[in-house]
């Protein structure tokens, strides 16, 4: 599998939203209710936005480092 054309923007935003979901997750231990359910919702959007970019690359091309 080749890499998608526009790599460079895709690897950028793979990582933006890595860090968004990093720091989302250590806002919900000080959070709930309401609140609570928004970071939840983004984080859902930005893992599924994540999967996406993952399809578009080779296997194993962007390692978990956690």
């Amino acid at each position: 599998m080749s890499l998608p054309k526009k790599f460079p923007e895709y690897s950028m935003m793979y990582k933006t939203l890595s860090n968004q979901i990093k720091l989302l997750k250590k806002r919900m231990k000080n959070v709930n209710g309401q609140e609570l359910k928004k970071i939840n919702a983004k984080t859902e959007k930005y893992q599924s936005e994540l999967n996406k970019i993952k399809k578009m690359f080779p296997e194993r091309f962007f390692e978990e480092d956690s």
